[in-house]
């Protein structure tokens, strides 16, 4: 089921929101967040909802609603389903008028729902990729933007073609920056907990930020440096954080069989019962 919430009222199915003249459709002006609505829980929204008018605001658009605004809206919009319901929720900016440079105060909101089951802790294979991400001096790194995600496709299909189903992608110098489509953590062979440090090429994500808080509390220090792509050829454990699967291990890295590993299952633990929804 998708509902989405545009121009004052709420619809069922794919909703038309654009023309063919707007501004997002031609030259890419578009923003959008992921939260979480777990069987009536709704972890970090607030976060995500500020960062859709934070990542507006770097693509010269403006979000016509507030923080409570959304909120509320997010609020009504999961009263709707059942109470237990897992869902995507997607408040999403857009140009609608300009030429080259979007109009801000014109800019479009729509937000969806959408039904998607939590993924089992199973896991997921990666491989490393030829692509990078590009740095902030190239493109607009520190907002969620749609145009990026080209490059995130790109990924992926490369690495599905190599038989894996994400892939892990580095920085202009070289280094890991994160998956296709989610932070990354890795156990050094030394036991440590390490993640790549934020160096403006990647989003350092909400998920990823709980996370790293959450297994403080429970003592285990997460180290954020630069990460060198042969360190994930050793690594005891990889998994990675993001908003649609919170915390999933990486089961496969190349040609290595990986276990789902004690922090990944402890991370993963951690982030439920902090999300009520455990």
């Amino acid at each position: 089921m998708y509902l989405t919430y545009f121009k004052g009222q709420w619809a069922e199915g794919n909703v038309p929101l654009f023309g063919a003249m707007d501004h997002s459709v031609w030259l890419g002006s578009s923003v959008f967040d992921g939260a979480r609505a777990i069987r009536g829980q709704l972890p970090d929204l607030r976060l995500h909802l500020q960062r859709v008018i934070h990542s507006a605001e770097r693509l010269g658009l403006q979000c016509p609603l507030t923080v409570d605004e959304m909120e509320a809206l997010v609020r009504e919009g999961v009263g709707k389903f059942p109470a237990d319901a897992e869902l995507y929720v997607r408040p999403l900016v857009f140009g609608a008028e300009g030429f080259l440079v979007p109009v801000p105060e014109k800019s479009g909101f729509a937000l969806t729902l959408f039904d998607a089951p939590m993924p089992p802790f199973t896991g997921f294979s990666a491989c490393l990729s030829s692509l990078c991400r590009p740095d902030a001096s190239m493109a607009p790194t520190d907002a969620k933007a749609s145009a990026l995600y080209a490059n995130t496709t790109r990924a992926i299909r490369e690495a599905s073609a190599r038989g894996f189903d994400n892939a892990v992608v580095v920085d202009s110098d070289g280094n890991v920056g994160e998956f296709a489509t989610s932070n990354l953590f890795l156990v050094t062979p030394e036991g440590k907990v390490v993640t790549p440090v934020p160096n403006g090429t990647f989003l350092a994500g909400i998920t990823r930020a709980r996370v790293i808080g959450l297994l403080a509390e429970a003592g285990v220090a997460v180290e954020e440096r630069s990460v060198h792509p042969d360190e994930l050829l050793t690594a005891l454990e990889i998994f990675n954080t993001g908003n649609y699967g919170k915390v999933t291990p990486c089961i496969r890295y190349e040609g290595r069989t990986l276990a789902i590993g004690p922090v990944a299952t402890l991370a993963r633990e951690r982030y439920l019962a902090f999300s009520g929804a455990a």
